[in-house]
């Protein structure tokens, strides 16, 4: 790599391969990069090296953690009763953002999805079974993205633990606060009317 554009085409190249970042963000991120001090470069790749070091995932709940057990799990204040059920960890920080939830989480690590030879068992459905033998868990809250696949691992978790006596609940799915009726799918204002409440 003696030529300069070398260095900044590798660059490009490395951080297209992030998601949701296509060829043109990577390039004005890449030029972003080469007009930062070096000491916001080596701040960047330092936190990255950090992360990916000294994160992992809490063995109770699945979340990230920088410890064995998560904050949310060590927590004592925490409602025990309640868990709600998560596709991936970063669910569990869009829910915790809210401020409005107290109970703990169980993350799945993804969705079943037969397309993508994905059943139960590649699942932390396991996990999820054995905490409920050990806790006091008395509401089940899935809170599981409004895809097919969110539908299908919500129809297989809710037939599996219905028989245990332990009520199942779904996150409400439907408009956004400030949509407009004539904007919205079908789909959505299918599932509006479905999940309505009384007023």
């Amino acid at each position: 790599m003696g030529n300069p554009s070398d260095y900044l085409e590798s660059c490009i190249r490395e951080l297209s391969r992030l998601p949701g970042i296509g060829p043109k963000s990577a390039s004005r991120l890449a030029f972003h990069i080469l007009s930062m001090p070096k000491e916001r470069v080596n701040d960047l790749s330092r936190s990255m090296l950090e992360l990916k070091e000294n994160i992992s995932f809490c063995r109770i709940c699945g979340g990230i953690s920088d410890r064995d057990i998560c904050t949310v799990c060590s927590d004592g204040t925490r409602d025990r009763g309640l868990l709600c059920v998560v596709e991936e960890p970063r669910d569990v920080l869009t829910i915790e953002g809210t401020g409005k939830y107290n109970g703990l989480y169980h993350v799945l690590n993804g969705l079943i999805s037969p397309l993508d030879g994905i059943g139960p068992d590649e699942l932390n459905i396991s996990g999820l079974l054995e905490r409920l033998r050990e806790s006091g868990v008395k509401e089940i809250i899935l809170a599981l993205n409004p895809t097919v696949e969110g539908d299908a691992t919500t129809l297989y978790l809710t037939k599996l633990l219905r028989p245990i006596g332990i009520k199942v609940t779904r996150i409400a799915h439907g408009l956004p606060v400030g949509a407009d009726l004539e904007y919205t799918d079908t789909a959505t204002i299918v599932k509006s009317i479905e999940g309505r409440v009384e007023v």
